[in-house]
């Protein structure tokens, strides 16, 4: 392949990680807008954009940690090339496709690393990945979720214990304008942790292809800055499909509920993010949510609709994974 090819292959491979980056927005709106959208504190239209603009605003506010990890933390140096990023991409892009259309909400973030596990074993086997990089982050699918239902669920207790004399109209007044803070945090947290996964594989990939040095501790300020206002542009246009799941399918929130998932999802976020860990929006609020509606008590939550998530989450990597190991074949083909 000459330079001047070279180079269109790489414009198109940045092209189509920020047109990831814009479904991830796209997808995940639900995670940032689903509670407040749902408790009526918000309309759809004000929530995207309010959502969208703290999606922004992290890039003031959050180291590239997550950015590093996905770009250095993964792979091998040396093995990816463009075919990898081909079919890392076209994995995750296929099964948020898939997900959005069937109104599940699933994990961008684990669609991505799916990917790119894929697409790199299909090119040199397993042991080209990085056993703690990889390890780190399929932890975190298990721990975001139960961090997020364990922080919900406490602050839906320390709640319900200090406004327990209130007047409930008092006390849903209060909230709606607390569930504004709440929102701002998590989609702040939503903006930080995902939009870092992009600018990693776009690194990556400059990387691998000699236009940015390996020894540079962070990537061009154009990847940066792109791949924030992608997902916030992503948000503002919403995953209508997935509100209804998250927002009143799994249990029924009013705004001290909407307010204390949002709360306990931001913290599990802003933690994950800064130990450079990429996580899931979307099993970091569902466990958050289930949290806050089983301590009203068990019923609360319909179970049933909790477990087709979490069947969804388990599928993610392996399904984009393999999607992927195909696309790096046909990439192969076609560059």
């Amino acid at each position: 392949m000459d330079t001047q090819a070279a180079l269109w292959v790489v414009m198109l491979l940045v092209a189509l990680a920020l047109a990831f980056d814009f479904m991830n927005g796209f997808h995940d709106a639900a995670n940032s807008i689903a509670t407040v959208v749902s408790t009526g504190v918000l309309k759809p239209t004000q929530a995207v954009v309010f959502a969208a603009f703290f999606n922004f605003v992290a890039i003031f506010i959050f180291h590239l940690s997550v950015a590093a990890t996905v770009g250095k933390g993964i792979v091998q140096p040396g093995v990816v090339d463009v075919h990898v990023v081909f079919g890392a991409l076209v994995g995750a892009i296929t099964w948020n496709v898939i997900t959005w259309y069937y109104g599940i909400p699933s994990s961008s973030s684990h669609a991505l690393i799916g990917g790119i596990v894929g697409a790199v074993i299909a090119k040199a086997g397993a042991g080209a990945l990085l056993s703690a990089g990889v390890l780190k982050t399929v932890t975190f699918i298990f721990v975001s979720p139960l961090l997020g239902f364990l922080l919900g669920s406490l602050m839906m207790v320390l709640v319900a214990n200090l406004f327990k004399r209130s007047r409930p109209s008092k006390v849903d007044k209060w909230f709606r304008r607390l569930q504004l803070v709440s929102a701002g945090a998590y989609s702040l947290g939503h903006g930080g942790n995902d939009a870092q996964k992009t600018i990693g594989i776009i690194w990556m990939l400059l990387v691998a292809t000699g236009y940015v040095s390996a020894a540079e501790t962070s990537p061009p300020t154009w990847t940066i800055v792109s791949c924030y206002l992608a997902i916030g542009f992503g948000t503002m246009f919403g995953g209508w499909r997935i509100v209804k799941t998250m927002g009143q399918k799994i249990t029924k929130l009013k705004p001290v509920g909407g307010f204390c998932a949002e709360t306990g999802g931001a913290l599990t976020l802003f933690l994950a993010t800064s130990l450079g860990i990429p996580v899931s929006t979307t099993h970091t609020i569902t466990g958050a949510i289930v949290g806050v509606g089983s301590t009203q008590r068990a019923s609360a939550v319909r179970w049933g609709v909790a477990g087709n998530i979490v069947w969804a989450w388990i599928l993610t990597i392996p399904a984009s994974g393999f999607v992927a190991a195909i696309a790096y074949w046909l990439s192969l083909q076609l560059f």
